[in-house]
């Protein structure tokens, strides 16, 4: 009796030990993983709905459209919209395309084509959103410009930049965001965000902003 405890004793050390250094990875991994310096890359979960799948997008400059109408291919076509908010369509000619959501520029493709082909069937996707963007600058791993492509946040765009270099001052981490014309700081601590501290830091960025990593 006491041979078969001292066996069953160094298995439930075991076992103990095994479930302690899976709990531990698995709170690393909700918390961001255990080196904040490093790649913050990883598997997520699905994110939010792209920008372009939306039904309320509003189109900008440089996003890509496709305009497809039944049966006709000459006047099908994937088109940019151009810096001056326009696009330019066969038959149709130039119509402005900014400021309108996907389903209001085609109901005036439609109405425009109504002309030469009677009640031609319609459809405008937008395919690629490229006209909000917001940089990273500083102690990443690659700062630049970025398509905001989906609603992301500030611990989002960190990943996409591939993380903290080395001696980033990831305490000191700030978005700066213009509203009205002026420039607004708003403080992001990676390590407090990280451990479940100081989430509303995190917060959605929009169009022109700008993370800096000191």
């Amino acid at each position: 009796m006491r041979k078969q405890a001292l066996i069953t004793l160094p298995l439930l050390l075991m076992l103990g030990y095994t479930l302690l250094a899976q709990n531990i990875q698995a709170n690393a991994a909700l918390a961001g993983g255990d080196d904040p310096k490093g790649d913050v890359h990883g598997a997520r979960a699905p994110g939010p709905t792209d920008y372009a799948l939306q039904p309320d997008y509003v189109i900008g400059p440089d996003d890509v459209l496709v305009v497809n109408v039944w049966k006709e291919p000459e006047i099908s076509r994937t088109v940019l919209v151009r810096p001056d908010g326009r696009i330019t369509l066969p038959l149709v000619g130039d119509i402005e395309a900014t400021g309108f959501t996907g389903g209001q520029l085609q109901a005036t493709v439609k109405q425009k084509l109504k002309h030469y082909l009677g009640n031609p069937e319609v459809t405008v996707i937008v395919q690629e959103v490229r006209s909000r963007q917001v940089n990273v600058v500083g102690e990443v791993v690659k700062p630049g410009s970025y398509n905001l492509t989906r609603p992301t946040t500030v611990l989002d765009l960190i990943a996409t930049a591939g993380g903290f270099r080395e001696f980033a001052k990831i305490k000191k981490v700030y978005v700066l965001r213009m509203e009205n014309g002026t420039p607004r700081k708003l403080k992001f601590n990676y390590k407090q965000v990280i451990l479940g501290r100081q989430l509303q830091q995190n917060v959605q960025l929009d169009t022109g902003d700008t993370i800096v990593v000191p």
